[in-house]
Order: structure tokens, then sequence, then C-alpha cells
């Protein structure tokens, strides 16, 4: 907990813009395995432990947590806490990408749709076959002296296919969220044990409220929603919430579904006799010297800084020098950039065109999104100022965007852009999406000759669900 206290911190003071203070409200009813005392206890530890980077923690009655959020229902409770920690206020998938950003400017080569066939050691090096899911062409291939698998929860399958034995091996816990409109008063997380005693929450994004997280066990990283998950987390929510009719199925515009990858001794207990629910998040890595694979075992998006530094310290350790580590590989751009970028969106009067959709200026949301390439964004619209019309009528993004989108971001298909490089699916019923005119020239932005087929590959995907 401690390490990963540390690389929360970390992260608040790389990226200020992306990574924020959050504070969690938890609400102590009488089923609850904590009384309130144990958990002030708790969360004055967790923010010792933490460096005493967040505000610090307090108790509260049922009177203030009513006061704070109309919302929950507290004839049942014995009071709270609050405590506080850190969340993306993007999304998870843009923030990743930000790293491959990066690194693609300083003259890394990544590709997206592209799925392993066949990896060979001949002669000290590893001959890959690749071939491209997006075309017809020929397969790829490719020679490395080393590869690092950081595959997630398919490391496992991934080290079967190079033969690579390894001491450790993966179980999964499968964790879903429910996306239905906002429930909260605040800009601030409701936490809740449910009724088999695990904490579950209502994290605020933007307009809408998001609901999970669930914890089953699973043997394969390929999940979906079931049913039996989205009436255990709507009843549990309605029991904990006064609200004036409850949510049903109905109210859920988005979903979201994947795995905890676990980290176990290989040669340990069999799957069945592991209490999953007890397993530390940690990660753990390993390097094979003889066939020159590192693997990454499980871990957080939090600890993401020191498992890439871990990374290039096994690189290295395996005889491939590397340039002197500056920390340039991650976080915004300094202060000094930051301010000459306000200065001349404010030059340009830019937020004083019209507005988001929600209380943001337009000017924060694209330097929070984009870092430098937004200076470019405000020269285009200086040049048009229709390219900060939005183009999508229910979501905040504007043409400018999809413009960078197209040429910078590795778009592939539509439901990169919608779901992965913006979150405008997750906040927006598909309904909407489909019916808004705007989805059209968006598409003819991001791909255009294969617009047409990018569209009905959406609308296909759609209609399976």
């Amino acid at each position: 907990v401690r390490k990963l206290c540390k690389s929360r911190n970390r992260l608040i003071e790389a990226y200020p813009d992306n990574v924020k203070p959050i504070g969690f409200l938890a609400t102590l009813d009488r089923t609850s395995p904590f009384g309130k005392w144990l958990a002030i206890a708790g969360a004055l530890a967790y923010w010792v432990i933490g460096g005493f980077k967040t505000h610090m923690p307090r108790l509260l009655r049922a009177k203030t947590i009513e006061e704070l959020e109309p919302v929950v229902d507290t004839s049942n409770s014995r009071g709270g806490i609050e405590y506080f920690d850190a969340y993306l206020t993007d999304n998870d998938s843009r923030f990743v990408f930000g790293f491959i950003r990066s690194a693609l400017d300083v003259g890394a080569q990544a590709v997206n749709y592209v799925d392993l066939v066949k990896a060979e050691r001949v002669d000290g090096r590893w001959h890959l076959t690749l071939r491209d899911l997006e075309g017809d062409g020929p397969e790829i291939t490719c020679r490395a002296t080393t590869l690092v698998n950081a595959a997630g929860p398919f490391s496992g399958g991934l080290n079967e296919q190079l033969d690579v034995e390894t001491e450790h091996r993966l179980v999964f816990s499968k964790g879903i969220h429910l996306v239905v409109r906002r429930l909260t008063k605040g800009n601030r997380v409701l936490a809740f044990f449910d009724d088999t005693g695990r904490l579950f929450y209502i994290i605020p994004m933007g307009g809408r409220s998001v609901i999970g997280t669930t914890d089953t066990r699973v043997d394969t990283p390929y999940t979906s929603v079931t049913d039996e998950d989205r009436d255990f987390l709507l009843s549990q929510i309605n029991a904990r919430l006064d609200l004036d009719e409850p949510l049903s199925v109905e109210d859920v515009l988005a979903e979201r579904c994947g795995v905890r990858p676990l980290v176990v001794d290989a040669a340990g207990d069999d799957e069945e006799e592991t209490d999953w629910t007890k397993l530390s998040r940690k990660h753990e890595m390993e390097v094979d010297l003889q066939n020159r694979v590192v693997t990454i075992f499980g871990g957080k998006l939090t600890d993401c800084l020191n498992v890439g530094e871990e990374v290039a310290e096994a690189i290295e350790a395996l005889g491939i020098p590397l340039e002197p580590d500056t920390g340039a590989w991650y976080g915004e751009p300094a202060e000094a950039t930051r301010q000459e970028f306000f200065r001349l969106a404010h030059l340009m009067d830019l937020d004083d065109l019209p507005s988001t959709l929600n209380h943001e200026s337009l000017s924060t949301r694209l330097w929070r999104r984009y870092g430098r390439r937004a200076f470019a964004m405000l020269e285009a619209i200086r040049q048009d100022e229709s390219m900060a019309d939005r183009i999508i009528e229910t979501a905040s993004y504007r043409r400018v965007e999809l413009h960078l989108a197209a040429n910078t971001e590795m778009v592939t298909r539509l439901e990169d852009f919608l779901r992965r490089r913006s979150k405008i699916s997750q906040v927006v019923y598909d309904e909407d999406i489909k019916a808004s005119p705007g989805l059209h020239e968006a598409a003819h932005i991001l791909f255009d000759d294969d617009a047409d087929d990018r569209l009905n590959e959406y609308f296909l995907g759609l209609e399976t669900r």
C-alpha cells in the first residue's frame, strides 16, 4: 500500500491537470463489516501511509452525510467517514494512450490491431510473424533480440506461445461498472459495503455516475456483463439510495467489464483453493535470461511509472544500453509552457466561444487532453472558428479534436474514438449517437474514404450487443 501511495503521489505531481485528488464518502450502515471508529482509524492509517499528500479524513454523522449527499438513504446509517484518494479526470484508456503518443513523438514505432501469429527463437534472435487484422495484405515479419510481455491478463497465454516458463501465473477476478444518469450532488465518490461485505462505489463522470465494481471469480480474461451482474449492482445501489424511482436496466446507458489479473505462484495451490478476494494487486516481473523475455504479471495503473522504470532496468541488465533517464518520458509539459498556452487562449477569447456541455472551460479541456499538441489546435481555431464547433451535439468534442485524432491518435475503428480516445459512448446513449447528424461528418474526418464502411461496422456492433 505504501508503494502504491507513493506511485499515486508521483502521478498527482507529474500530471496535475489529469490526476486529481477526490473525496470518498463511505456510509456505514448496520450491516457494514466495520464500525465507524475502526473505519476512521483505517482511513487515518491510509492517510499517514500516503505521506499526508491528501486531505485529512474526517468522521461524519448520518445527518452530515444527508446534508452533503441527499441521495444517500441514511435511515439505517451509523454515520460514515470521508477520506481522499486520486482519480483520472478523463478515462484510463486516454491516459494510457498518452504514453504511446509520447513514445511515437520520440521515434518509437507502435501498431494496433495486429496479431502475433508465430514467434521463433533462431540464432539468438526472435523471429516474429504478425498479421494485420484490418487489412488483406501479407503477413508482417520482424526480428528482435528481446521481447517484453506486457499483455496484462493475456501474459500467461503469450508466454505459452513463446514457450517461456515462469514462476508466477495469474488468476482472474471480473469487475463491471454500469453508467447511469448523474446521481450525486457533489464531485465526490460515494462508497458503500454491499451485502457480501465488499466496497462498491458511485463515481462521478461528468454528467453521469458510474456504479461498481463487482468481484467474481472467472477462468478466462474474455468476459462480458451478465444479467446477474446488472441485477446485483442495481439492487445494491437501490437499497442504499433514496431515489424517486429505483434504477432499472433501462437506466443503464453504458457498461464496462474487465478482469483484475492477480498474481499467484505457479507452483502454489490449485486455483480453486486460492482466495482471490484477499490477493494483492501488486505486480511481479520475471526475466528469462535464456530466451530474453521480460514478463510483467498483474499490477495496477497507479504503479505504471514504477513498472516502466523496472522494465528499463531489466532491459539494461540484458545488455541493451538505454539513454539516461531524465524523466522526460512521462508527465505534463512544464508550467511555463502551460501558462503560455492559456495566455494565447485568452488572447483569442477561446473561452467566449460556445461552452462545453459541462462547467469546464474549453481551454482547460484542450490543454488537459492534448498538452503541447493543443497549440496547433489554437492555430487551427484562429484560422477557422468553425473548428471549435461541436460535431456530435450531445458530446463536448470539437471539430478540431477530430482532425487531430485522425492524424495523430491511431484511430482505426469508430469505437476507438467514441469509447477509447474519448468517452462519448460511455456517457451518451447509443441511440443519440446513432441519430446524430454530426456522426457522419465525424466519420469522414476520421476515416476519409473508408467512412461509410466504418459507420456500418459501428452500427452492426450496436445491433449485436
